[in-house]
């Protein structure tokens, strides 16, 4: 009998240290991140008794704002005026499914929080209100890519070179913030299941593909497999490579065959412009594993580009051990196939890099926070993420890159007074069928660049190029931006672009 009271003792003792661990865990090590998540019901009730700071374009567009409804449960509702266009990258605030996207990201400024006091009665009673958050985003570029697009599943990455700023940032699929700020439950729990449903190529709408979906490069990668050569070995940026249709791989039976068969060759100038899959193998091989992977780290290969929203992804290269141990990898990599995988995000700070001298700006969304009277509480400052390259080897690449605008794979696109640098990709992917992944990254003007884009289109028809499905897109991109930034009007539609 004593034994078993014992027994009975010890295990309500082991119950009581449980809950005591337990409640330290909560009260004390998980009680910031408790206070601070989407599903906190004190957040939720705070959000629906005070307006929520307004998310505000670069041009002063209102992208989410607060309004009265005239409800005692629900004084306020949130609004996205441009709705779909901006949804993935504002996000929506719920009752039901927390805060996303920038609505998360700058919660603590778009909450309403103690303002400092301005007078003695607001010092005696202190005021809340919420801070308005001003972003880098140009809704009218953000409309361009929209309709370039055409609905096809793909991304838009725009960037200013000099600075990192985000100018557009448009993916494929989208969804309608709306129902989020519905007062019904069972509104918010179909919308909810609507969003989080992979559409035919399993991308759902919730997610972001410009910052969440991993591609093989293609030949937008050769970039960075010159990049390697002009910093690690700039002999071989004049080697000649024999003119032929394919190379056999080493170590292997296999055969890497140029784009349609035919045969190409020369030094690194020639076969840029004209994208030789062939050379570029042979040269990737030539440069070795350590010198590329080197390379593509440099550049932000296998990290997170710190990009100011939440759910960014890396993009992917091998690591030296691996290409070294498989030496026909070594050569589609270098080419950007097979194991190599990144973001339009990644790909239009490649290009960002390049513009801008070979510095890679951080990438950001926020220009600057202001409080209710106006004064700025936060402003973002240019910072250098990456720097791959020096000015003058920089400057080796892009009239490289102006060549494969000038006479090589995107020649005909673009006006010729936009001056435009550009590298095309057409990966070739499994899905359900053969499909292609096409690319285009570009700057312009190549003389003084302002502007860095990154354009992708998966899982095309196995006859589609870079060249054809995302160049219309990019050159839509590129003179809007432009035309913008010279306080022109700008518009987009595939087949006509300047304003």
């Amino acid at each position: 009998m004593n034994r078993r009271l014992r027994g009975l003792t010890a295990f309500l003792l082991l119950l009581l240290v449980v809950v005591a661990v337990q409640a330290v865990n909560i009260q004390f090590r998980r009680a910031p991140q408790l206070d601070a998540s989407n599903l906190n019901p004190r957040l939720s009730t705070v959000g629906q008794a005070n307006p929520r700071g307004e998310i505000v374009a670069a041009d002063g567009t209102v992208l989410a704002e607060s309004v009265s409804t005239s409800s005692g449960l629900n004084p306020y509702k949130r609004y996205y005026p441009l709705g779909s266009l901006t949804s993935d990258v504002v996000g929506f605030s719920s009752t039901v499914y927390g805060n996303w996207a920038l609505e998360a990201q700058y919660n603590s400024y778009l909450t309403a929080h103690a303002q400092p006091a301005q007078s003695l009665s607001q010092l005696l009673s202190p005021v809340s209100a919420a801070d308005t958050v001003t972003l880098t985003l140009q809704p009218k570029l953000q409309q361009i890519a929209q309709t370039a697009l055409a609905g096809r599943d793909g991304s838009v990455v725009a960037l200013d070179p000099r600075t990192g700023s985000v100018l557009a940032l448009y993916s494929n699929p989208t969804f309608n913030p709306a129902p989020f700020s519905s007062s019904s439950v069972a509104t918010q729990e179909k919308a909810w299941k609507r969003v989080n449903k992979g559409d035919a190529h399993n991308f759902p709408p919730l997610g972001i593909v410009a910052t969440q979906e991993v591609f093989p490069p293609g030949s937008t990668f050769k970039v960075v497999t010159t990049a390697a050569a002009v910093v690690f070995r700039p002999d071989l940026l004049t080697k000649v490579y024999p003119k032929v249709p394919y190379i056999t791989l080493p170590q292997s039976p296999l055969k890497l065959f140029n784009d349609g068969g035919t045969a190409c060759g020369g030094d690194v100038a020639q076969m840029l412009p004209a994208s030789c899959d062939p050379g570029y193998a042979h040269l990737g091989l030539d440069l070795g594993a350590a010198n590329l992977t080197t390379e593509a780290n440099a550049f932000g290969y296998n990290e997170v580009p710190p990009l100011d929203i939440p759910g960014v992804v890396s993009g992917f290269f091998p690591t030296e051990a691996n290409l070294q141990q498989n030496p026909p990898f070594l050569a589609y990599s270098a080419i950007g196939q097979e194991n190599v995988r990144a973001t339009a995000l990644l790909n239009a700070l490649v290009a960002s890099a390049i513009a801008n001298g070979g510095e890679e700006m951080v990438p950001h969304l926020l220009n600057y926070v202001s409080s209710p009277d106006g004064s700025i509480v936060k402003k973002f400052v240019p910072t250098v993420w990456k720097d791959p390259l020096t000015p003058s080897q920089a400057a080796q690449i892009v009239p490289l890159m102006q060549g494969v605008v000038e006479y090589g794979t995107a020649a005909g696109i673009f006006l010729p007074a936009d001056q435009v640098a550009a590298k095309t990709g057409t990966a070739q992917t499994g899905f359900t069928s053969k499909a292609t992944d096409d690319w285009m990254i570009a700057f312009a003007p190549a003389s003084n660049p302002t502007v860095a884009v990154a354009v992708t289109v998966p899982f095309q028809s196995i006859s589609d190029t870079g060249a054809v499905i995302a160049g219309p897109v990019m050159k839509c991109v590129i003179e809007g931006a432009l035309a913008l930034q010279a306080g022109l009007p700008a518009t987009g539609t595939p087949t006509t672009c300047s304003g």
